[in-house]
């Protein structure tokens, strides 16, 4: 029979295959939306660029977007899994780690909807005119500062779980560091004097750390999953045997 506690992991299978699904469609969507537009330049160009259904110019920068759809469900996909796995975690984990786990629950569902409002209020010259920018600028600080909070977090709170010291190092390394490039998108962006990178790649840099974050999640809950049931087997055919 097995322990209680192999059959609470389980559940992490879930947002393991969701941390998955959201990574892996993040990037394709990206690629294959950037690749239908013309010029897309991924170090000048912002990720929501390639949401923008209007052709046209913003802030200095060509806009159009031919497969804008598939972005903003991209964005909304990558919110959704991301939610939906850090509640699932914080309903499967339980004793010392739950205020850990809990906490990345609640700001997993903050980077959901962050992504949500970023693929449902664009980065446009449109939507500067109508006052919905706000919505946007809004939903994208949440989205990243979300995410990286939530890579933090799990790596800080995780050892309560026996999270391997590599995971829960590269975790809070990476969740710094998409902070640290978010503010430094803020500053270069916003100064006259500091022009160290492209605003591009300042916001992959703190957007790619979330998508690295949750690829790396995955694959560590997936392997510890399997080497779990691995020895739990062993275990069974020693038991019969003695």
């Amino acid at each position: 029979m097995r322990s209680p506690d192999f059959v609470r992991q389980r559940f992490l299978v879930v947002p393991a295959a969701l941390w998955l699904l959201a990574g892996v469609s993040w990037l394709s969507g990206e690629a294959v939306s950037a690749s239908a537009f013309p010029g897309y330049d991924y170090a000048t160009n912002y990720i929501s660029d390639l949401g923008v259904a209007q052709v046209g110019s913003f802030q200095g920068r060509a806009i159009d977007s031919p497969l804008h759809a598939l972005m903003n469900a991209t964005f909304v996909t990558q919110g959704v899994c991301f939610a939906v796995a850090g509640v699932i975690v914080a309903v499967a984990c339980t004793g010392v780690a739950r205020r850990a786990v809990v906490t990345v629950g609640v700001v997993a569902v903050v980077h959901g909807v962050g992504l949500a409002l970023v693929g449902t209020f664009h980065g446009s010259q449109g939507s500067v005119d109508d006052g919905t920018i706000v919505f946007h600028v809004l939903g994208a600080a949440a989205a990243i500062i979300g995410g990286n909070v939530v890579a933090i977090v799990a790596g800080a709170g995780s050892s309560a779980v026996g999270a391997p010291r590599a995971y829960r190092l590269t975790s809070v390394a990476l969740g710094t560091a998409g902070l640290v490039a978010l503010v430094m998108l803020v500053v270069d962006s916003g100064s006259s004097v500091i022009d160290l990178l492209p605003d591009g790649v300042w916001e992959r840099g703190a957007v790619y750390t979330v998508i690295a974050w949750e690829l790396l999640s995955a694959v560590v809950v997936l392997t510890g999953l399997a080497r779990s049931r691995r020895l739990a087997a062993r275990r069974h055919v020693a038991g019969r045997q003695a």
